[in-house]
């Protein structure tokens, strides 16, 4: 690893210890918690009000009880996870879409489970405990009581959305397959509200109820309309990108040149990706997240794609003039992040194309940014890196090969030494710096794990994983 000392092409003021940016975060992730915590104790303290424990009598009763509540905080974790996936800017900038998506995941089972127990609670409760009488007794209050098949319908779409997300089954499944049958997650949550509204007595028995639980429903809806649906078309009704020109990189490996009109209005920032769909290649209706990795200078977009799925792999038969829609940007592995002045980006495989973009975009002096990255036989962008390297100072340190160990995020190395004590000895002051850490997900907690014990601060860590 060597130190160019050439001219920067920008200079970086000082570094406030907790930037504005970081504290607004704080502030939106804090905010957002307690009206986690509000939403799901209003409901409960109604419960109470109306003496909800006063009616528990015997075993039945015991149980409907149950079901009223696990069916309150069921549904008020679901308008939850739709919120966090709803592409609001106030969240994404504050959380990131990785971590929203990780806590979408934590809030969907858990409601899920939480609707689970409400059917199974009430039913068992209205059959006065009785566990043979249970099953005549769901099919009694699937078509009888207003709403109740609709809310079927909808807890099997959930019962398919959550399968299709246990880990196992992801393995098992195409992005694309996935990303579609996903989408059930709304229709799901949809069809639960007839049933809410027409047969649950504790949203609607007084009209700050009635508020409350409309405009959590209303809130939820909205935010998918707008941040979903109208933006996005709007945004590209303006834009109208096209694909510019198709390049190979690497073996399997990609660059998309895109251009559009006032692409500036975008206000993309380096190291963000968004959300593509390629009219002229199959599976034009699913999105397909890929990270720009050069700068966006207004006039043009540039993305890299490894072929990791079948749309994926078509990436390399996009004709130039191909129609594009895209949705974004998002991600906050971006120049907003950073913190500290002297700044390390880590990454692996198609994972350096957002911190190639980062170490292009980012303003650093000689010897304050150090690229380091892992691969098994050519390093991805080498001439722009290497161009980077000479013109402003950037620090390299390229690994080729093969992962020494799988409890290992390094290759194999001349000398006998753990993950830390390497990573130390190649950037002694890493505790000073911001890092970027973008790669496959084992790897990349691999990275993190190491990180932490060479005390890199957690606020210093700008982690976004390549993986769904």
């Amino acid at each position: 690893m060597t130190e160019q000392n050439l001219a920067p092409r920008a200079t970086l003021p000082p570094v406030a210890a907790r930037p504005a940016a970081a504290a607004r975060a704080e502030t939106v992730r804090v905010g957002a918690a307690g009206a986690l915590a509000a939403g799901l104790a209003l409901p409960a303290y109604w419960w109470l009000r109306d003496g909800g424990p006063s009616m528990i009598v015997g075993p039945g009763s015991a149980l409907t009880a149950l079901g009223q509540l696990s069916g309150l905080a069921g549904s008020v974790l679901l308008l939850a996870q739709v919120l966090l996936m709803a592409r609001l800017p106030v969240l994404e900038r504050a959380f990131g879409q990785d971590r929203l998506a990780g806590l979408h995941r934590i809030v969907g089972f858990t409601s899920f489970s939480l609707v689970l127990v409400h059917v199974l609670t009430v039913t068992w409760g209205y059959a006065a405990g009785s566990l043979s009488a249970t099953p005549g007794m769901l099919w009694t209050l699937t078509w009888d009581y207003p709403g109740m098949l609709l809310a079927a319908a909808g807890t099997l779409c959930l019962v398919m959305v959550v399968v299709t997300s246990i880990r196992a089954a992801r393995r098992r499944l195409r992005y694309e397959s996935w990303h579609l049958l996903h989408l059930y997650a709304y229709l799901g949550v949809g069809l639960a509200l007839p049933h809410q509204l027409w047969t649950g007595q504790q949203l609607t028995t007084s009209p700050a109820r009635t508020v409350f639980w409309w405009t959590a429903w209303g809130a939820a809806a909205g935010a998918v309309l707008v941040w979903r649906v109208l933006l996005p078309l709007a945004v590209n009704l303006r834009h109208r990108v096209r694909v510019a020109s198709v390049v190979p990189e690497a073996p399997g490996v990609w660059s998309v040149h895109l251009t559009g009109r006032r692409l500036d209005l975008l206000r993309a920032e380096p190291g963000q990706f968004l959300l593509w769909r390629f009219l002229d290649a199959p599976g034009r209706s699913r999105a397909h997240p890929y990270s720009l990795s050069a700068v966006p200078d207004g006039r043009s977009l540039r993305i890299t794609v490894a072929a990791a799925g079948d749309d994926s792999g078509r990436v390399a038969m996009l004709r130039p003039g191909s129609r594009v829609l895209l949705e974004g940007p998002y991600g906050r592995l971006t120049p907003r992040a950073r913190e500290a002045r002297k700044v390390a980006f880590i990454g692996a495989g198609v994972g350096m194309a957002p911190l190639r973009a980062l170490a292009e975009g980012m303003a650093f002096a000689p010897g304050e940014a150090v690229y380091v990255e892992r691969y098994r036989t050519a390093p991805l962008f080498a001439a722009e890196v290497d161009r980077l390297a000479r013109e402003r100072g950037l620090q390299l340190l390229r690994l080729p090969g093969a992962r020494r160990a799988s409890d290992s995020w390094l290759p194999v190395l001349s000398r006998p030494v753990d993950d830390v004590s390497a990573l130390r000895g190649w950037v002694p002051d890493i505790h000073e710096r911001d890092v970027y850490v973008c790669g496959p997900p084992g790897w990349s907690e691999l990275v993190r794990a190491t990180l932490v014990a060479a005390g890199v601060p957690d606020r210093h860590l700008h982690v976004e994983e390549f993986g769904w």
